[in-house]
Protein backbone atom coordinates (compact mmCIF):
# COMPACT_ATOMS: atom_id res chain seq x y z
CA UNK A 1 0.00 0.00 0.00
CA UNK A 2 1.43 3.28 -0.50
CA UNK A 3 1.24 5.96 1.61
CA UNK A 4 -1.13 8.16 -0.14
CA UNK A 5 -3.63 5.45 -0.73
CA UNK A 6 -3.00 4.78 3.48
CA UNK A 7 -3.77 8.00 5.02
CA UNK A 8 -6.91 8.38 1.58
CA UNK A 9 -7.84 4.77 3.22
CA UNK A 10 -7.86 6.04 7.09
CA UNK A 11 -9.81 9.46 6.05
CA UNK A 12 -12.36 7.36 4.32
CA UNK A 13 -12.81 5.15 7.34
CA UNK A 14 -12.63 8.23 9.77
CA UNK A 15 -15.17 10.16 8.21
CA UNK A 16 -17.82 7.06 7.96
CA UNK A 17 -19.58 4.89 10.58
CA UNK A 18 -19.44 2.28 8.32
CA UNK A 19 -18.41 1.84 4.37
CA UNK A 20 -18.36 -1.62 2.18
CA UNK A 21 -15.30 -2.63 0.45
CA UNK A 22 -17.27 -1.55 -2.64
CA UNK A 23 -17.38 1.89 -1.64
CA UNK A 24 -13.83 1.85 -0.79
CA UNK A 25 -12.46 0.76 -3.65
CA UNK A 26 -14.67 2.60 -6.18
CA UNK A 27 -13.41 5.72 -3.93
CA UNK A 28 -9.68 4.84 -4.19
CA UNK A 29 -9.91 3.60 -7.82
CA UNK A 30 -9.17 -0.02 -6.78
CA UNK A 31 -9.88 -3.14 -6.70
CA UNK A 32 -12.11 -5.29 -3.96
CA UNK A 33 -8.78 -7.71 -4.05
CA UNK A 34 -6.57 -4.62 -3.33
CA UNK A 35 -8.76 -3.05 -0.75
CA UNK A 36 -9.20 -6.30 0.95
CA UNK A 37 -5.31 -6.71 1.19
CA UNK A 38 -5.04 -2.94 2.17
CA UNK A 39 -7.39 -3.98 5.28
CA UNK A 40 -5.62 -6.87 6.22
CA UNK A 41 -2.84 -5.10 6.17
CA UNK A 42 -4.24 -2.13 8.67
CA UNK A 43 -5.17 -4.94 10.89
CA UNK A 44 -1.82 -6.53 10.97
CA UNK A 45 -0.54 -2.91 11.66
CA UNK A 46 -2.53 -2.98 14.93
CA UNK A 47 -5.17 -0.62 13.58
CA UNK A 48 -8.11 -2.02 15.59
CA UNK A 49 -10.07 -2.34 11.77
CA UNK A 50 -13.48 -3.89 12.47
CA UNK A 51 -15.90 -5.54 9.26
CA UNK A 52 -19.53 -6.85 10.12
CA UNK A 53 -21.65 -8.32 8.24
CA UNK A 54 -25.39 -8.11 7.02
CA UNK A 55 -27.43 -5.14 5.70
CA UNK A 56 -26.47 -2.39 7.95
CA UNK A 57 -22.80 -3.56 8.18
CA UNK A 58 -19.49 -2.60 6.63
CA UNK A 59 -15.65 -1.85 7.71
CA UNK A 60 -15.02 0.62 10.33
CA UNK A 61 -12.58 1.71 12.92
CA UNK A 62 -13.04 1.91 16.91
CA UNK A 63 -13.87 5.87 17.41
CA UNK A 64 -10.68 7.67 18.64
CA UNK A 65 -8.44 5.24 16.85
CA UNK A 66 -8.20 6.68 13.91
CA UNK A 67 -6.02 9.62 12.46
CA UNK A 68 -6.32 13.34 14.26
CA UNK A 69 -6.78 15.78 11.39
CA UNK A 70 -8.12 18.48 14.24
CA UNK A 71 -4.59 20.25 13.52
CA UNK A 72 -4.97 20.46 9.92
CA UNK A 73 -5.20 23.40 7.77
CA UNK A 74 -8.02 22.94 5.00
CA UNK A 75 -4.58 23.41 2.14
CA UNK A 76 -3.42 19.91 4.14
CA UNK A 77 -6.21 18.15 4.03
CA UNK A 78 -6.76 19.27 0.57
CA UNK A 79 -2.79 17.64 0.00
CA UNK A 80 -3.31 14.50 1.53
CA UNK A 81 -5.94 14.38 -0.81
CA UNK A 82 -3.90 13.77 -3.85
CA UNK A 83 -3.91 10.14 -3.80
CA UNK A 84 -1.25 8.43 -5.81
CA UNK A 85 0.92 10.78 -6.04
CA UNK A 86 4.59 10.02 -5.11
CA UNK A 87 7.17 12.14 -3.79
CA UNK A 88 8.77 13.66 -6.33
CA UNK A 89 5.37 14.08 -8.46
CA UNK A 90 4.69 15.95 -5.31
CA UNK A 91 7.51 18.10 -5.48
CA UNK A 92 6.80 18.38 -9.15
CA UNK A 93 3.19 20.22 -8.03
CA UNK A 94 5.41 22.07 -5.18
CA UNK A 95 3.21 20.43 -2.84
CA UNK A 96 6.08 19.00 -1.09
CA UNK A 97 6.35 21.45 1.90
CA UNK A 98 2.04 21.29 2.60
CA UNK A 99 2.10 17.47 2.92
CA UNK A 100 5.25 16.84 4.78
CA UNK A 101 3.47 19.71 7.39
CA UNK A 102 0.42 17.63 7.18
CA UNK A 103 1.91 14.16 7.62
CA UNK A 104 4.14 15.27 10.67
CA UNK A 105 0.85 16.85 12.76
CA UNK A 106 -0.88 13.54 11.82
CA UNK A 107 2.56 11.29 13.48
CA UNK A 108 2.81 13.59 16.27
CA UNK A 109 -0.87 13.54 17.27
CA UNK A 110 -0.44 9.90 17.22
CA UNK A 111 -1.46 8.10 20.73
CA UNK A 112 1.42 6.08 21.85
CA UNK A 113 -0.54 2.85 21.78
CA UNK A 114 1.91 1.37 19.19
CA UNK A 115 5.18 2.33 20.56
CA UNK A 116 6.98 -0.70 19.47
CA UNK A 117 5.99 -0.56 15.72
CA UNK A 118 8.62 1.68 14.18
CA UNK A 119 6.36 4.73 12.17
CA UNK A 120 5.23 4.20 8.64
CA UNK A 121 7.35 7.34 7.46
CA UNK A 122 10.57 5.31 8.23
CA UNK A 123 9.67 2.04 6.74
CA UNK A 124 7.62 2.61 3.18
CA UNK A 125 9.21 5.12 0.51
CA UNK A 126 7.22 5.31 -2.55
CA UNK A 127 9.66 6.43 -5.83
CA UNK A 128 7.55 5.25 -9.42
CA UNK A 129 9.97 7.28 -11.53
CA UNK A 130 11.08 5.00 -14.29
CA UNK A 131 14.69 3.52 -13.83
CA UNK A 132 17.35 5.41 -16.28
CA UNK A 133 14.92 7.97 -17.42
CA UNK A 134 16.32 11.47 -18.15
CA UNK A 135 14.95 14.57 -16.95
CA UNK A 136 12.07 15.84 -19.51
CA UNK A 137 12.14 19.16 -20.87
CA UNK A 138 9.50 21.27 -21.38
CA UNK A 139 6.63 22.62 -19.11
CA UNK A 140 6.30 22.01 -15.24
CA UNK A 141 3.38 21.10 -13.27
CA UNK A 142 4.53 23.49 -10.61
CA UNK A 143 4.60 26.72 -13.10
CA UNK A 144 1.13 25.82 -14.72
CA UNK A 145 -0.99 24.87 -11.36
CA UNK A 146 -1.36 28.79 -10.52
CA UNK A 147 -3.21 29.24 -13.89
CA UNK A 148 -5.34 26.22 -14.05
CA UNK A 149 -6.73 26.45 -10.37
CA UNK A 150 -7.73 30.21 -11.64
CA UNK A 151 -9.66 28.88 -14.45
CA UNK A 152 -8.14 31.06 -17.27
CA UNK A 153 -7.56 29.99 -20.73
CA UNK A 154 -3.82 29.60 -21.81
CA UNK A 155 -2.60 29.65 -24.93
CA UNK A 156 0.32 27.13 -25.94
CA UNK A 157 2.63 26.30 -28.57
CA UNK A 158 2.82 22.34 -28.22
CA UNK A 159 5.43 20.62 -30.52
CA UNK A 160 3.77 17.48 -31.31
CA UNK A 161 5.69 14.55 -32.82
CA UNK A 162 3.11 14.03 -35.57
CA UNK A 163 3.27 17.50 -36.60
CA UNK A 164 6.62 19.12 -38.81
CA UNK A 165 6.78 22.17 -36.14
CA UNK A 166 5.11 23.07 -33.22
CA UNK A 167 1.43 24.46 -33.14
CA UNK A 168 -0.06 27.90 -31.18
CA UNK A 169 -3.19 26.80 -29.97
CA UNK A 170 -5.82 28.04 -27.65
CA UNK A 171 -6.98 26.08 -24.77
CA UNK A 172 -9.96 25.39 -22.00
CA UNK A 173 -7.93 23.51 -19.28
CA UNK A 174 -9.51 20.89 -16.89
CA UNK A 175 -6.44 20.32 -15.00
CA UNK A 176 -3.30 18.12 -14.47
CA UNK A 177 -3.19 14.41 -14.79
CA UNK A 178 -0.34 12.31 -13.55
CA UNK A 179 -0.65 9.00 -15.64
CA UNK A 180 2.32 6.03 -15.66
CA UNK A 181 4.64 8.54 -14.35
CA UNK A 182 3.98 11.55 -17.33
CA UNK A 183 2.27 14.45 -16.47
CA UNK A 184 -0.71 15.83 -18.86
CA UNK A 185 -2.87 19.20 -19.37
CA UNK A 186 -6.08 17.58 -20.00
CA UNK A 187 -7.89 20.58 -21.99
CA UNK A 188 -10.70 21.29 -24.21
CA UNK A 189 -9.26 22.89 -27.69
CA UNK A 190 -12.34 24.32 -29.92
CA UNK A 191 -14.51 22.36 -27.69
CA UNK A 192 -12.79 18.78 -28.12
CA UNK A 193 -11.13 17.32 -25.37
CA UNK A 194 -7.13 16.50 -25.45
CA UNK A 195 -4.28 15.34 -23.69
CA UNK A 196 -1.11 17.45 -24.12
CA UNK A 197 2.23 15.58 -22.41
CA UNK A 198 3.97 18.83 -20.49
CA UNK A 199 7.24 17.88 -21.67
CA UNK A 200 6.28 18.73 -25.22
CA UNK A 201 4.52 22.12 -24.51
CA UNK A 202 7.68 24.45 -25.57
CA UNK A 203 6.11 28.00 -24.08
CA UNK A 204 2.84 29.34 -22.82
CA UNK A 205 0.90 32.11 -21.11
CA UNK A 206 -2.16 32.66 -19.63
CA UNK A 207 -5.13 34.69 -21.59
CA UNK A 208 -7.39 37.29 -19.67
CA UNK A 209 -10.37 34.87 -20.19
CA UNK A 210 -12.06 32.46 -18.24
CA UNK A 211 -11.63 29.04 -19.32
CA UNK A 212 -14.54 27.94 -21.54
CA UNK A 213 -15.43 24.07 -20.58
CA UNK A 214 -18.33 22.15 -21.33
CA UNK A 215 -21.37 21.70 -19.23
CA UNK A 216 -21.11 18.96 -16.77
CA UNK A 217 -17.63 17.86 -17.61
CA UNK A 218 -14.79 17.64 -14.78
CA UNK A 219 -10.91 16.83 -15.10
CA UNK A 220 -12.22 13.31 -13.78
CA UNK A 221 -14.77 12.60 -15.98
CA UNK A 222 -12.59 13.74 -19.47
CA UNK A 223 -9.86 12.08 -18.54
CA UNK A 224 -11.38 9.24 -17.92
CA UNK A 225 -12.74 9.19 -21.22
CA UNK A 226 -9.33 10.17 -23.01
CA UNK A 227 -7.52 7.24 -21.53
CA UNK A 228 -10.16 4.68 -22.18
CA UNK A 229 -10.13 6.03 -26.05
CA UNK A 230 -6.40 6.17 -26.23
CA UNK A 231 -6.14 2.81 -24.74
CA UNK A 232 -8.82 1.41 -27.20
CA UNK A 233 -7.22 3.03 -30.44
CA UNK A 234 -3.51 2.13 -29.50
CA UNK A 235 -4.49 -1.46 -28.50
CA UNK A 236 -3.18 -4.67 -30.20
CA UNK A 237 -4.57 -7.78 -28.54
CA UNK A 238 -2.42 -10.97 -29.76
CA UNK A 239 -3.89 -14.08 -29.09
CA UNK A 240 -1.43 -16.89 -27.65
CA UNK A 241 -0.41 -20.18 -26.42
CA UNK A 242 2.30 -20.57 -23.58
CA UNK A 243 4.01 -23.24 -22.50
CA UNK A 244 3.43 -24.48 -18.65
CA UNK A 245 6.59 -23.97 -17.74
CA UNK A 246 6.77 -20.09 -19.04
CA UNK A 247 3.47 -18.91 -17.87
CA UNK A 248 4.45 -17.42 -14.47
CA UNK A 249 7.28 -15.56 -15.82
CA UNK A 250 5.02 -14.23 -18.57
CA UNK A 251 2.78 -13.02 -16.27
CA UNK A 252 5.61 -11.23 -14.11
CA UNK A 253 6.64 -9.35 -17.45
CA UNK A 254 3.78 -8.53 -18.69
CA UNK A 255 1.56 -8.07 -15.71
CA UNK A 256 -1.65 -7.41 -16.17
CA UNK A 257 -2.03 -6.69 -19.79
CA UNK A 258 -1.99 -10.74 -19.69
CA UNK A 259 -5.29 -12.62 -19.48
CA UNK A 260 -5.07 -16.18 -19.05
CA UNK A 261 -8.10 -18.42 -20.32
CA UNK A 262 -8.34 -21.02 -17.48
CA UNK A 263 -10.79 -22.72 -20.04
CA UNK A 264 -8.45 -23.31 -22.45
CA UNK A 265 -5.75 -24.79 -20.76
CA UNK A 266 -4.22 -28.10 -22.01
CA UNK A 267 -1.29 -30.35 -20.35
CA UNK A 268 1.27 -28.32 -22.01
CA UNK A 269 0.37 -24.91 -22.34
CA UNK A 270 -1.86 -21.86 -21.94
CA UNK A 271 -4.27 -19.97 -24.07
CA UNK A 272 -3.83 -16.58 -23.40
CA UNK A 273 -4.49 -12.93 -24.21
CA UNK A 274 -1.87 -10.05 -24.13
CA UNK A 275 -2.98 -6.44 -24.97
CA UNK A 276 -0.26 -4.25 -26.38
CA UNK A 277 -0.37 -0.65 -27.07
CA UNK A 278 1.47 -1.04 -30.48
CA UNK A 279 2.44 -3.22 -33.18
CA UNK A 280 5.72 -2.87 -32.52
CA UNK A 281 5.68 -3.90 -28.99
CA UNK A 282 4.99 -7.43 -29.90
CA UNK A 283 9.11 -7.96 -30.17
CA UNK A 284 8.70 -8.40 -26.23
CA UNK A 285 7.79 -12.21 -26.73
CA UNK A 286 11.01 -12.98 -28.78
CA UNK A 287 13.01 -14.16 -25.67
CA UNK A 288 10.08 -16.92 -24.64
CA UNK A 289 11.28 -17.98 -28.58
CA UNK A 290 9.13 -21.07 -29.47
CA UNK A 291 7.38 -21.03 -25.84
CA UNK A 292 5.16 -18.77 -27.18
CA UNK A 293 2.94 -19.72 -30.30
CA UNK A 294 0.93 -16.72 -31.49
CA UNK A 295 -2.27 -16.98 -33.13
CA UNK A 296 -3.13 -14.00 -33.71
CA UNK A 297 -4.24 -11.33 -35.42
CA UNK A 298 -2.27 -11.93 -39.17
CA UNK A 299 -0.13 -9.10 -38.43
CA UNK A 300 1.33 -9.64 -35.39
CA UNK A 301 2.47 -13.16 -36.78
CA UNK A 302 4.09 -11.34 -39.91
CA UNK A 303 5.86 -8.74 -37.70
CA UNK A 304 7.38 -11.49 -35.07
CA UNK A 305 8.23 -13.24 -38.45
CA UNK A 306 10.32 -10.12 -39.62
CA UNK A 307 11.66 -9.76 -36.65
CA UNK A 308 12.77 -13.37 -36.23
CA UNK A 309 14.28 -13.29 -39.33
CA UNK A 310 16.15 -9.93 -39.16
CA UNK A 311 17.47 -11.59 -35.72
CA UNK A 312 18.67 -14.32 -37.68
CA UNK A 313 20.49 -12.36 -40.57
CA UNK A 314 22.38 -10.52 -37.81
CA UNK A 315 23.89 -13.68 -36.38
CA UNK A 316 24.46 -15.99 -39.41
CA UNK A 317 27.64 -17.10 -39.46
CA UNK A 318 30.14 -14.55 -42.04
CA UNK A 319 30.84 -16.30 -44.90
CA UNK A 320 35.02 -17.44 -44.78
CA UNK A 321 37.14 -16.31 -47.49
Amino acid sequence: MTPDRFFALMLLLESRDAVTTQELASALGVSLRTITRDLNWLRDAGLPVTAHRGRLGGVSMLPGSGLDLTRLTPDERDHLSLTGLDEKQRAELNASVESRRALSKIVAAQSRRGHELLPLSDVVHVDSRPWLRPLAPGTTPASLIGPVRRGRRLRIEYDSPREPCPRDLVVDAYGLLAKAGTWYLVADCAQVPRMYRLERITTWSEVDQPRRIRENQTLATVAAALVDQWEHNHAIEVSATIDRTQIERARRIFGQRLVRDDHEASATGHKVTIRFLHLEDVRALLPFGSAITVHGPTEARAHLRTLATDLAHHYAPSPTS
